[in-house]
């Protein structure tokens, strides 16, 4: 698809930093489990709009009646387990004031050589089992070790690139 390959070369494996940016792309990550990333990138401005943009405060304040307008939304997934851990993650980050940017990163490992190829490539680390663990003792739901690694990837803590990939390492 031109959607998921403009996705690749422009975004996937790229420094992302700032809380609000992160706290969207945990979000993405977390509807996409159990699905294709290319159905929530079809998504992916209805759950910016749906969603507030991703302004945590905002979200943090959603209730019952945003949840069932959530919920009868056909732009996005409407999964009310997902949902309610979007609306839940929101109010534990605002809640504890947490720079979700600084916290992220740091579990980000030490650059390592892009993988020759596809098979050796991770589903989990070290680094996204502990980031998970802390998520969840913070509050955070569908934040798993296979998530978290999926949003280190995507968010450029580690490259997972294959090393004949044209996309620049980035340093």
């Amino acid at each position: 698809s031109e959607l998921y390959r403009e996705y690749h070369d422009t975004e996937w494996g790229r420094p992302l930093r700032g809380t609000q940016a992160l706290f969207e792309r945990v979000s993405l990550e977390a509807f996409q489990s159990g699905l294709s990333w290319l159905v929530i990138l079809r998504k992916r401005d209805n759950f910016r709009s749906a969603f507030a943009g991703f302004d945590i405060d905002r979200v943090a304040r959603f209730g019952e009646k945003d949840i069932d307008r959530l919920l009868t939304d056909p732009g996005i997934v409407r999964n009310r387990a997902k949902i309610e851990a979007t609306i839940g993650n929101a109010r534990a980050i605002a809640d504890a004031g947490l720079d979700l940017d600084e916290l992220l990163w740091s579990f980000a490992p030490v650059r390592r050589a892009r993988p020759s190829d596809l098979s050796k490539v991770p589903a989990t680390t070290a680094e996204s089992v502990a980031m998970a663990k802390e998520l969840k003792r913070r509050g955070l739901r569908f934040v798993g070790p296979t998530t978290a690694y999926a949003l280190m990837q995507a968010t450029g803590m580690v490259d997972d690139h294959v090393a004949d990939c044209w996309v620049p390492v980035v340093s």
